[in-house]
Order: C-alpha cells, then sequence, then structure tokens
C-alpha cells in the first residue's frame, strides 16, 4: 500500500470557520443590510413578513429567511454566512476538476488519502448510512453517476453489462475508513465518492452551525427547496411553514408542514426525468441494481440534520415501503411521509410515520 497522502488544498478548511467569514463583511453586506432595513420599516411587524438572502450554488438557488429586524448586524451575518455554501461546492462539487472531493478519489484509490476532520465525519457519516439503508443511499455511486449522465446526455439508456460494471464500481463495502487516522481508502481502484446526495443538506447544517454561532436563532434555509432546515419560530410557535409539493402535479402544493430545528429533504422524478424509446426514467437508481426506481412518487423526510435528511430521503425513495417504515421505527428522531404509486385507477394514499399532525395541514 502506498504511503497515505494529506489532499491538496484540504486547508481551505479554515475558510469554512466562523473567524474567516467573520472578516469577509467588506463584500456587500452592508448594502444588503440597509436596503432590507429600509424595505422592512415600510411594513406592519407581526404579519408574517420575512427578509430574504439568496445565492446560486449546486446548481440551484439557496435562500436564507429571516423574521425581520432592526438589527442591521444579523442582515450582514447572514450574507456572509451564505459564503459557506460556495466553499462546500468547492469542497463537494465531482464538476470542478479543483475540487477537493476528486482530489480524495485520486489519492484513495492509490492507497490512502487523510482528510480534515469535517469532510471525514461527513464520509463517515455517509457509510453509517449506506449500512443502515444496506446501500439504498450511498455515497460511492460515483460510476453509477457518470454512467447514466453520460448516457442522458446522448438520449439514451445504458447497457445492462455497463451498468452491471458500474454496480460492482459504486459498491460501498469497498469503501475503508481509519477514525484514528481520518485516512479514507477503496479497496476497489474504480470506486470513487459522490456526495450530491448529502452535499446540500451538509452545506445547510454548515450554514446553520454558523448563523447559531453568531446568536441568529430564527431562521429558515433551503437548497433548491427540496432540501430544508429550520430553526426556531416564525409567526407562529410551531415553527417556519414549508410548502409540500403535490407528487403528481409538482407545480401544486399538496399539504403545508411546520417545522421546527427539524431539516425537510424530498426525493421524487416528477421533476427530473427522461424519456427513451417510449419509457419514463427518472433521475433515481437503485445502487444495487443501477436501474431507476418507480414504486415510489416522493418521499419526504424529518430528521435532525439536513445531511441525514437528504440522505434518507433518497434513501426511502429507493426501499420498499416496509423497510422504510422499519427504519424509522428503529430511529424515532425520523419522520416520514410517503408518497407511493398508486395502482391504476387507485387514489394517492400517503403514508405518514412519526409525523406530528398539528404541524400538518392538508390543501
Amino acid at each position: 500500500m502506498s504511503e497515505d497522502k494529506p489532499i491538496p488544498g484540504s486547508s481551505r478548511r479554515d475558510l469554512l470557520t466562523g473567524k474567516a467569514i467573520k472578516h469577509s463583511l467588506e463584500r456587500r453586506g452592508q448594502e444588503i443590510a440597509d436596503e432590507l432595513l429600509e424595505s422592512q420599516e415600510k411594513t406592519a411587524r407581526g404579519s408574517g413578513d420575512t427578509v430574504r438572502l439568496s445565492t446560486k450554488a449546486m446548481a440551484c438557488e439557496f435562500s436564507l429567511i429571516l423574521n425581520p429586524s432592526e438589527n442591521r448586524r444579523q442582515v450582514i451575518t447572514a450574507s456572509d454566512a451564505l459564503d459557506i455554501v460556495h466553499e462546500v461546492e468547492s469542497q463537494l462539487t465531482v464538476y470542478r476538476e479543483t475540487s477537493d472531493l476528486l482530489a480524495i478519489n485520486e489519492v484513495a484509490s492509490q492507497g490512502g488519502a487523510t482528510l480534515n476532520e469535517d469532510i471525514f465525519k461527513l464520509i463517515e457519516l455517509s457509510d453509517q448510512l449506506a449500512q443502515q439503508t444496506k446501500g439504498a443511499f450511498t455515497p460511492t455511486a460515483r460510476a453509477l453517476n457518470l454512467l447514466w449522465r453520460t448516457n442522458r446526455s446522448l438520449g439514451k439508456v445504458p447497457e445492462a453489462d455497463e451498468i452491471e460494471v458500474a454496480v460492482k464500481a459504486s459498491d460501498f463495502r469497498n469503501l475503508q475508513l481509519d477514525p484514528e487516522n481520518k485516512i479514507v481508502s477503496f479497496q476497489n481502484e474504480l470506486l470513487g465518492l459522490d456526495l450530491s446526495g448529502i452535499g446540500k443538506g451538509y452545506a445547510l447544517d454548515r450554514v446553520a452551525d454558523f448563523l447559531q454561532q453568531e446568536q441568529i436563532e430564527n431562521f429558515l434555509l433551503h437548497g433548491g427547496h427540496s432540501s430544508i432546515l429550520a430553526r426556531g419560530t416564525h409567526n407562529t410557535p410551531l415553527g417556519w411553514p414549508v410548502g409540500i409539493r403535490h407528487p403528481q402535479a409538482p407545480q401544486k402544493r399538496i399539504a403545508t408542514i411546520l417545522l421546527q430545528d427539524q431539516a425537510f429533504s424530498a426525493s421524487g422524478s416528477g421533476v427530473q426525468f427522461f424519456r427513451h424509446q417510449g419509457k419514463r426514467y427518472g433521475h433515481i437508481f437503485d445502487p444495487r441494481t443501477g436501474w431507476p426506481v418507480d414504486h415510489i412518487l416522493n418521499a419526504v423526510v424529518l430528521a435532525p440534520t439536513a445531511a441525514i435528511a437528504d440522505a434518507l430521503s433518497t434513501a426511502f425513495y429507493v426501499l420498499p415501503l416496509e423497510e422504510s417504515i422499519a427504519y424509522c421505527e428503529q430511529h424515532p428522531q425520523i419522520a416520514a411521509l410517503i408518497f407511493p404509486n398508486p395502482p391504476a385507477g387507485k387514489r394517492l394514499e400517503p403514508i405518514s410515520i412519526h409525523i406530528d399532525e398539528k404541524r400538518l395541514h392538508w390543501q
């Protein structure tokens, strides 16, 4: 085995700490604060108004939503907090050759990669969730993601033998972790990490940690509307209202849930899919078979952290319904709202698991 190597650029961890973020105020925070506070003066207090700041990252919009406040410092701090999302993207993206994750893949396949504590903990959490869900969620589906992405761009479906090879190259059981030394290594040199199934949630958790460190207690964060994290309350003691899309008509809302000190993630193929020779293929596949799944229309998960919610909503979309229910029974801190694909001519019948009905309001 070759000598374990540190990842180039791993010192960038400091950019994600509160200390570094605090000193970035010269960007645009003051201007944003002045503009938002001026607009707030025109609105009545207690009416449910909010302050929203947004940025583009990870191919979607990330937004931070706050209760109105006369505290200019709150808005400036919130503006800086969103910079964390871009730092996380630079670490975890698989679309930039300079990303830390691609460097990890290269070094880990050659013997072992020594990581900073934050990234190692994320990979360790991902591995634990893969084990708990029997591989329905996996952080090592790099080969499968590449195969399907390439074929979609060409307007075709992969061959069965190509999928078989990619499945073997995506088996999370070939991922080896050394917690004491923070080393990641691969038993299969074709293995590759792809954290797209947990990355948005991880970014939200990092932003939330920073905001709470800065004593901002009430806020709602979202990444692409499908990954959401709520802290504190908004205009009601039960939390922040979050809409749930109708799985058969994504432009409509089927329910509203009130989130407080919880994360929310929804996985479904109602928006992202493609057709080939008359057949519809969703963008979520079972890493154990390599093929898209369609027995679930939508899986919504509530969890203590956004990273866990992200990973489990994907897993619950892949797993048979009874296995998702069993998982929630074994982990009482996890709640879910699952929409099975109804038989032809039958009504949609969502399954609620550990959802507080006082917080869920159907349209």
